[in-house]
């Protein structure tokens, strides 16, 4: 039994500015502003299941329960880490007791919906088909990645964005009665705001943290320097799992492709800061140098192995110029996708084939049994050959024609490559039509 005259904690700054209607929501105009898809919803005269895909601190829970009290639906909060099958039956046994009893409908809300099992997402599936429990999931991760279709495709998907600077300095006017006076002079609201980093409620943690460390000190001015010594540096947003990571390797990745070292040295520089693995990014630039480069600068690669080894001798953050120094390289030099592409074609090709013996000539004969057998019979040692090359030799299995999956692009070393490729199979046509005759 809950006891009225018990001390009751006081909530955090950003509990305390939690808006109380959609107008007072900051951030999120293109999805609540005048006429935009979720506002149309939240002004409409039913309520339909959908999900908040967002960073932090950008309003899914406070949208989530505007969205119930506009409806006067019953509102059920629950975490898919903690809520159980259980958990999600009995919020359906509720929904039914309120609707029988008070006629009101109602609406389940699950923060981090995008860690349901399946199930816990069987368990509840049912109930937001019939009706019973209008769900409202919020996820910093990509649902369409986790969250099953049948559920998928009963909840309409809404994509928030980080706070603006803006918007942040929003949050600060409206901070700005509980400040009792204190004031931030413009390098450290500047600061805080990048600190946070497009989150409002780790602005406004800031904020009262920074605060409480004025009040104590007896300052009545925060200026960059108190904030530098008051509180500690954090990190720009990245989930070293998650869909920020892919975002962003992907970006890095595209910007090397693309020939541009400025942009591919900032997604780098942005994982860096944001905590990735260092060896996974030596990692991806050699496959970089692989995958773009190829043979049109067989240099590339070199480069990438010899800077993995180097930030494995330095380690950061020494080491990480190294990687950039090899990032740099990929990006600027001329690109190739010659070799990965052949490669992908080959295995395709072997693994929707059966099974081919090596033919008799390019089998060893280290016996004299295999040597009776025909193993090796009739091959043409390419060193003893005009070139060093046996001109119409042929190297596949027998019924296989040759393929020509490595097409060689016009650009860097692949263009001498070519070159050659076209000579030698000059040879081959020509001795070919002589054996013929």
């Amino acid at each position: 039994m809950t006891d009225l005259f018990a001390t009751q904690p006081r909530a955090p700054l950003a509990e305390q500015l939690r808006p109380e209607s959609l107008d007072d929501v900051v951030g999120q105009s293109h999805l609540l502003g005048p006429g935009r898809p979720l506002r149309l919803t939240l002004d409409g005269r039913r309520l339909h299941s959908f999900i908040l895909w967002g960073p932090p601190g950008v309003g899914k829970t406070t949208i989530a329960r505007l969205a119930a009290k506009a409806f006067d639906y019953e509102f059920i909060a629950e975490s898919a880490v903690a809520a159980g099958v259980r958990e999600l039956r009995e919020a359906a046994t509720r929904a039914q007791q309120v609707l029988d009893h008070h006629g009101r409908s109602t609406v389940l809300f699950l923060d981090e919906i995008h860690r349901l099992n399946k199930s816990q997402q069987d368990a509840l599936l049912p109930h937001v088909e019939t009706g019973l429990l209008t769900l409202i999931g919020a996820t910093t991760e990509n649902p369409s990645f986790e969250v099953n279709s049948a559920l998928l495709s009963r909840a309409q998907v809404y994509v928030l964005k980080p706070l603006s600077d803006v918007e942040l300095r929003q949050l600060y006017a409206r901070a700005q009665p509980w400040l009792e006076g204190l004031t931030f002079e413009e390098p450290a609201l500047e600061a805080v705001i990048g600190f946070a980093d497009g989150d409002g409620r780790k602005f406004l943690n800031l904020v009262e943290q920074l605060a409480n460390a004025a009040a104590a000190a007896g300052v009545e001015r925060i200026d960059g320097g108190f904030v530098s010594s008051a509180s500690a540096a954090t990190t720009r947003r990245f989930d070293k799992g998650g869909e920020e990571f892919y975002d962003q390797i992907s970006a890095l990745i595209k910007s090397a492709r693309g020939s541009d070292p400025d942009a591919a040295l900032y997604w780098m520089a942005r994982m860096i800061d944001g905590g990735v693995d260092v060896r996974y990014l030596a990692r991806r630039i050699i496959i970089l140098a692989s995958e773009e480069v190829g043979n049109a600068d067989p240099r590339a690669l070199q480069v990438a192995v010899s800077a993995a080894e180097a930030y494995e001798r330095l380690g950061s953050p020494e080491g990480e110029l190294a990687l950039a120094h090899a990032l740099v390289y990929i990006a600027v030099a001329p690109k190739s996708n010659a070799v990965s592409l052949a490669w992908h074609q080959a295995l395709s090709f072997v693994r929707s084939d059966r099974t081919r013996p090596v033919p008799l000539h390019l089998r060893n004969a280290p016996t004299q049994l295999m040597k009776d057998l025909g193993y090796k019979k009739d091959y043409r040692y390419a060193h003893d050959e005009p070139d060093a090359y046996a001109a119409g030799e042929h190297y596949f299995p027998e019924d296989v024609p040759e393929q020509r999956w490595y097409q060689p692009v016009p650009r860097g070393l692949e263009t001498k490559i070519a070159d050659k490729l076209d000579h030698l199979r000059k040879l081959d046509r020509e001795t070919r039509k002589k054996d013929k005759r």
